[in-house]
This record gives C-alpha cells, structure tokens and sequence, in this order.
C-alpha cells in the first residue's frame, strides 16, 4: 500500500492510519459524486469516546485547510487529513470497510484506547427521554459538529419503539459523510446517555442540502 507525506514540515513523518483497498475504492466512490472532488481530502477525527471506545468522524474537505500539526498523507489515490489533536488516538489504526454484506460500511481497527475518565460526565441530564435527547444535542454533539457547520435536532422521539428520529442541518444536510457522523458519534453519544433509545434515525432531506461540508 503505496503512501506520501504531503506535509514535509510536519511534525512527525508518515502516514498516522492505513486504509484498506477496500475502503479506500468507497471513499473514492463518494468523493467522485462531490460537486467539486479535486483538492478535497477524507478528514477522519477522534469525536469523543462511547463505551471505551473512540467514535469517529470522516468527512471531505479541502486538503488546503489543514493547519500547522494537522497531518496529511496519501493513500493509493486517496489524501487523508488527520487533525492533530486526533493523531495520537489514530496513530496505527486501520480504516476499513465491515463484513455485513446487507450493510456494508466504513469501520475502524484501532489498537488505541481512550484513557479512563477522570469524572463522570460533565452534563447533568434531567426531565423526559426527549428533554434529555435535547440537553445531550445541545450540550455535546452541536458544539462538536459545529466546526463543520452542522447542527443536529431532534424531530421525534417514540417512547413505545425507543426510536429517535433526527433531522441533520447546516454542513451536515447533503454530506456524503453523514451517515457515518450519525452512526459513529452522535447515534453513540445518545445511547451511551440515555438508555431508553434503542434506534436513532436520519429523517433529512439530503437531496436539499445547500451547502454540504463535503
């Protein structure tokens, strides 16, 4: 698997995360159907941790973006932007695309661990399952998915089913990576605060999306 440091500056030298070939021809599918692919970078961070485990967010943006310690590589066709602040959690970490052939979709291996918590977390949750679903919306996830001009709110929550049905705005309305924000950190950041969800769904009209972050 053929890669180039693009950053002969950085800090530390070489790629920080692999990506399988498989994974590498998906992201290169979505970057395809970008209005304008050419300059735009897979961008893969470190969102938070749920369970002891990292949860992660992949979107594409410009490659020219990256700022001082920000580390970006090429892998086989792909450029890959690591923010710095998420290069010691990636480091090692293979991306790759999951076994479940009715659901395919992107995965991360990553022999890296989140250090244990020093205190429990910092919200104080309070009121119904879908007050609560707003407090951790607006008290988490909105200020993390903010940098990427997105915001996410709550719809609809189904006390019978557990189902939350949010609608994604801003940068996330029309993001090829969407799905991957929702499954990967915000659907996680929910369950792991409020047990009464069993399902979180993207009501969103993408199609409509007018300013996509990619």
């Amino acid at each position: 698997m053929a890669t180039t440091d693009l950053t002969p500056d950085a800090t530390t030298t070489g790629p920080v995360l692999a990506v399988s070939e498989k994974a590498q021809r998906r992201v290169l599918d979505l970057l395809a159907a970008e209005a304008d692919p050419d300059g735009l970078a897979l961008w893969v961070e470190v969102m938070g941790v749920d369970r002891g485990e990292y949860v992660y967010d992949l979107y594409f943006q410009a490659v020219g973006e990256a700022g001082a310690g920000d580390r970006h590589f090429t892998v086989g066709e792909l450029a890959v932007v690591v923010p710095s602040d998420s290069v010691d959690a990636l480091s090692g970490a293979t991306l790759d695309v999951n076994r479940d052939l009715l659901n395919p979709g992107l995965m991360m291996d990553n022999p890296n661990t989140p250090p244990a918590p020093e205190a429990p977390a910092a919200l104080d949750l309070h009121g119904t399952p879908a007050e609560r679903i707003v407090q951790v919306l607006e008290g988490q996830i909105n200020p993390s998915i903010a940098s990427h001009g997105g915001r996410a709110d709550l719809v609809r929550f189904d006390e019978a089913t557990g189902t939350v049905e949010l609608r994604l705005s801003g940068g996330c309305q029309g993001c090829a990576q969407s799905t991957a924000t929702l499954r990967n950190g915000i659907e996680g950041a929910l369950r792991a605060a409020i047990p009464e969800i069993t399902e979180v769904v993207d009501v969103t009209d993408h199609a409509g999306g007018a300013n996509p972050y990619y």
